[in-house]
């Protein structure tokens, strides 16, 4: 059975992470030195639940700059949630990107066409750390 909860603290190089049954939320900066390294755990968390079967998922992803390496991961942690069974009705995925970030906005809708579910892009004023735990708290 997957973990109930993979939760890493953010750093000025690392994105926030917590993973738990129904929710994963990824937000920040990543741009760590070794992206497999760092987001191993986060794929075999998603592989494990895929496994399982799933059932209803809410996705937060929202960065302020992420690197080529981080990409990939999103890209193979995104075709993994994507294989899901019922991933269409099952997953909900809202980018949150910085308003005037035109690389972060592109980039959601890249990742969009990647995956078939519910998929919201959002312009926030401003990517901080207040705004990641009021959307972790689900105010918003």
């Amino acid at each position: 059975m997957y973990p109930d909860k993979l939760y890493i603290e953010p750093t000025r190089r690392s994105p926030w992470v917590v993973f738990e049954p129904g929710r994963i939320f990824i937000m920040g900066r990543s741009i760590v030195e070794n992206p497999s390294r760092f987001y191993e755990p986060a794929f075999q968390w998603v592989s494990g639940l895929s496994k399982e079967g799933g059932g209803k998922l809410r996705v937060d992803l929202g960065f302020e700059y992420i690197n080529s390496g981080s990409i990939k991961w999103l890209y193979i942690l995104l075709r993994e949630l994507a294989g899901m069974r019922d991933a269409s009705v099952n997953i909900s995925l809202t980018w949150y990107y910085e308003e005037h970030d035109e690389d972060m906005h592109e980039l959601g809708y890249i990742l969009k066409s990647l995956i078939d579910c519910s998929f919201t892009i959002v312009e926030i004023a401003d990517m901080n750390n207040g705004l990641y735990r009021d959307i972790l708290s689900g105010q918003v």
